[in-house]
């Protein structure tokens, strides 16, 4: 069945749902059409397998760049200085438009479709639990800081950046 998501998921990342055809999904992975309805139980649930799948990597993925970080560096100045140019990569480029275009279509369609809803929302609670142990570690090590910490970030150094975030946001 993984050789159906693939494919299933290299067509969506292409183009819109509604263009895929299992018949020719099975052709193309050589499993056959009533494993995958007895797998999935339908076209629409192959779909949504498909786009928690695309889900989950695309965030796994970054995840896994803050992960090897944070197994990497020893100091402060070393986080700053390989965390700079990741940062940079990961919040803007074309590359990173595709991907954010694809988490909201998939975000879309879980709206009006429950079980998509269901199956990103129990990736995206792992994936926050994930990110929230890399954010816990890098605030262990006194390379992140929190409003509970003993040496919390300004309010107004919080409000500044939220907004040049914010604003950045809107002009990409």
């Amino acid at each position: 069945m993984q050789a159906v998501l693939d494919a299933v998921a290299d067509r969506l990342m292409e183009g819109d749902e509604i263009l895929i055809r299992i018949p020719e999904i099975c052709d193309a992975t050589g499993v056959n059409y009533g494993s995958v309805y007895h797998h999935f139980g339908s076209r629409e649930g192959v779909i949504d397998a498909a786009y928690d799948m695309i889900f989950t990597r695309l965030v796994e993925e970054d995840i896994r760049t803050f992960r090897d970080v944070n197994e990497s560096v020893e100091t402060l100045e070393e986080y700053v200085k390989v965390m700079s140019p990741i940062v940079s990569r990961l919040s803007s480029g074309p590359e990173r438009k595709v991907r954010r275009a694809m988490r909201f279509r998939i975000v879309a369609a879980a709206s009006t479709r429950p079980r998509l809803k269901e199956l990103i929302g129990k990736s995206q609670a792992r994936l926050t639990n994930d990110l929230r142990q890399l954010t816990e570690y890098a605030q262990s090590r006194n390379w992140l800081r929190d409003d509970v910490s003993a040496d919390p970030v300004e309010e107004a150094e919080w409000e500044h950046m939220i907004g040049v975030l914010f604003f950045d946001l809107l002009s990409k």
